[in-house]
Formats: C-alpha cells, sequence, structure tokens
C-alpha cells in the first residue's frame, strides 16, 4: 500500500489526544523521579491497551457503524453505563488538560492576564476550531501540530543529550512504596491514553471515510498504528528530557499549573540555554494544546452519539450543546479548584486506569461477537494478547483498590 498522508487522520488524532499530561507531566515527572527506570512501565502498558485501542477503527470500518452502535447491540444496559462514566469522568479530564495549557500559555505568552482568563480563551479558540472547521479542520490541523511536536520533542531530546555530562542508567525500577505505587498507577492510567479514546477512534474513522477515498479497514489500521508509535515515541522523548534534565534535581515539582509550566520551561533553559527556550515551549504547548483541542471535540461527538442511540432519536443540535455543556462545566470546575493541576490529573488518571477493563472486556467481546464480519475479527495472537491484556488490567485495578487506605 502507497504511502498517502491525506489518507493518514483518526491515528493523528488519537496521537494529539494521547500525547498530553501522560506525557508531558507524567513522562517528565517519571523522568525526573526515576531516571530511565519507567521505560519498561511505559512500553509494557502501550502493549497491553494496544489491541483495545486498535478495536475502535477496526470496528467501525468493518461494519460503518462506531463502537457505541455495537455496544447497544450487545446491550443498551452498556451504553448506560458508558454514559454514566464518561459523565462522570470527561469534565475532570476536559479540565486537566486546559488547566497544563493555560499554564503553558501563560509562560510562553506572558502572564500580563491570569491562568484563568487563559484558560477561557484557550477553550473559546478550540470551541471555534472544532465549531466552524468540523472534521476536516481538525483532520487538517492535527497532521500539523503532531508532525510539529514530534519533531521538536526530538530536537529536544538531542539537545539534552549534547548537554548532558552526567552517567546514564538504564536500570528498570520497580516502586517499593506507597507513594511511587500511586504515581505508578496514575502513569500508567493515561498512558498512551485513556482506553475509552477507543471510541473516538472509531466515530473519527467514520468521518475520515466520508471525506477521503478507499479508506477501508487496512488503510485505517496502518493510520492508527502511525498514531499508536508516534504516541510511544513521544512518550519515550519526554521520559528523556525529565531524566537528563530533571533528574537528581533539588527541584519539587509544584501542583499549580502556572508554577509548573514556568519551573518545566525554565529548567529545561537553565540547562540547555536560553536559545532552546522557543523549541521547549513550541513542544511542551503544541502537546498541551493538541490534546486539549481533540477532547473538547471527541467527548460531545461521543456523548451526542450516546444520547441519539440511548433515547433511540436525532437531535440535530446535540454536539454543538454537549460542546457547550462541556466547555462550562471544564470552567466551572477551574474556577472551583483553581489551579489545583496535581490534584485534577491524579483523579483523572486513576479513574481511566479503574475503568480501564470495562472498556476492554467490552471492545473485545463486540469485535469477537457475530456483529463484525470474520474476516475482521482479530486472529489467535491479537486473541491471546487481549485476554493478556484484560487479566492485567483487572488484577493491577484490583491490587490498587485493595491496597488503598482509608
Amino acid at each position: 500500500m502507497a504511502f498517502n498522508i491525506k489518507k493518514l487522520g483518526p491515528g493523528l488524532l488519537f496521537a494529539g489526544a494521547a500525547i498530553g499530561v501522560s506525557h508531558l507531566v507524567q513522562s517528565t515527572r517519571a523522568g525526573a523521579e526515576f531516571g530511565f527506570g519507567f521505560i519498561w512501565a511505559l512500553l509494557l502498558i502501550n502493549f497491553i491497551k494496544y489491541p483495545f485501542f486498535q478495536f475502535g477503527p477496526r470496528y467501525a470500518l468493518a461494519t460503518g457503524e462506531s463502537l457505541l452502535d455495537g455496544y447497544k447491540k450487545m446491550s443498551k444496559s452498556v451504553l448506560v453505563t458508558y454514559f454514566v462514566l464518561t459523565f462522570l469522568t470527561m469534565f475532570t479530564i476536559q479540565t486537566a488538560v486546559t488547566i497544563v495549557t493555560a499554564g503553558l500559555a501563560s509562560s510562553l505568552f506572558g502572564d500580563f492576564i491570569s491562568v484563568e482568563a487563559w484558560t477561557v480563551i484557550i477553550l473559546a479558540i478550540c470551541l471555534g476550531i472544532i465549531l466552524r472547521g468540523r472534521y476536516k479542520f481538525l483532520d487538517l490541523l492535527m497532521k500539523i501540530i503532531v508532525i510539529a511536536l514530534t519533531i521538536s520533542t526530538l530536537i529536544a531530546v538531542v539537545l539534552a543529550l549534547t548537554g548532558n555530562a552526567k552517567p546514564i542508567s538504564f536500570a528498570q525500577i520497580i516502586p517499593d512504596n506507597a507513594e511511587s505505587i500511586g504515581f505508578l498507577i496514575a502513569f500508567m492510567g493515561w498512558m498512551p491514553a485513556p482506553l475509552d479514546v477507543s471510541i473516538w477512534q472509531s466515530l473519527w474513522a467514520l468521518e475520515k471515510q466520508k471525506d477521503t477515498y478507499n479508506y477501508d479497514v487496512k488503510t485505517s489500521l496502518f493510520d492508527f498504528n502511525v498514531g499508536f508509535i508516534a504516541a510511544i515515541f513521544v512518550g519515550i522523548g519526554f521520559i528523556a528530557l525529565g531524566a537528563l534534565v530533571m533528574f537528581n534535581s533539588s527541584e519539587v515539582i509544584s501542583p499549580k499549573a502556572s508554577v509548573f509550566s514556568n519551573q518545566l520551561i525554565s529548567m529545561y533553559t537553565q540547562q540547555l540555554g536560553n536559545w532552546s527556550y522557543v523549541i521547549i515551549g513550541l513542544a511542551a504547548f503544541t502537546t498541551m494544546f493538541s490534546t486539549t483541542l481533540t477532547t473538547l471535540d471527541a467527548s460531545p461527538r461521543a456523548m451526542h452519539k450516546t444520547t441519539e442511540l440511548v433515547f433511540e432519536s436525532s437531535q440535530k443540535n446535540g454536539f454543538l450543546i454537549w460542546t457547550l455543556i462541556l466547555v462550562i462545566g471544564t470552567i466551572s470546575i477551574f474556577f472551583f479548584l483553581k489551579s489545583e493541576m496535581g490534584f485534577l490529573i491524579q483523579v483523572a488518571t486513576i479513574l481511566s486506569f479503574v475503568t480501564a477493563p470495562f472498556y476492554a472486556i467490552i471492545n473485545y467481546k463486540l469485535i469477537c461477537s457475530k456483529h463484525t464480519p470474520k474476516e475482521w475479527q482479530p486472529k489467535k495472537g491479537l486473541r491471546l494478547l487481549s485476554w493478556i491484556g484484560i487479566i492485567f488490567l483487572i488484577g493491577f485495578s484490583i491490587w490498587y483498590l485493595t491496597s488503598l487506605k482509608f
């Protein structure tokens, strides 16, 4: 199959949604606190989650309908469960990613206005992009953003390696205390992304098919793999940046969005030189802006589709209504919790991890069911990997929940 960048789209949207808090904040923090010692966790969780993400575009292009349609065929209760879980988590997730983006904007473009004001401005810009350009413009913009952040991250890593005089250790670390284990769970919860992003993938794939000739199952899987590999690559890049620049530093990472953003950029520029400010700033800001933009598109798109299926009625302005609900809810949570970035991220990532088994199980059951054409059902190897992933996610979630001390 000849490579055609025009046929890439949902995969890069996946990368844009995935490469955000899990990479800029969590991966950088992992590198800062454990050096290269959490590379194993990054690779393992990507390997474990891969089938369940891939089932999104696979099912959509094999059947011509989204995973949400498939959930309804399985049982309406599955769809209702998805609706409840999404409603409980989408505001926290959107707030977490927007707070970090606003903090970076304040650092890069000036703190003459508050982080609160930057939050409103960024949400307004994203809202304008989504409502004016809809999917086509989002598709084009994410090609530019993902390429830019991948290149800028690579340059930043090369600069950090060039300026590094300390010995580098690749010894892998298994955490042995409650605080480190809690961080590991949070790190893996959003790495590379929450599993419900597979639903977004199925919706984006169907939108892409409307505008692109011969966007079939094989093309969509290639597209997805490109985005998935890009997310892994950038995640390793941010671990490397944290390890090379912040590891064994006396600096304590702040839970405040504006403070964290200034810390992040200033520590890099102190190590690499002031001339690297633009490159580091571009890598950080494009990372978070892409996540803010894609999540603001995807959650309302999914909730609109879900409400139509649950109530079995067409809603002409459903996408707009859900988008406005998400924007208003995000701003409300932000002003209520102010800039408690650390708390929001911890809550959002842990929720994502403990709900992962639900999405893994229903995605696997759907792709192996009578609702999926047999030629596009997973082969033995992918089925085995799926079973391993389900057992791992259930076991790890139970272990984490039973270790909590109330």
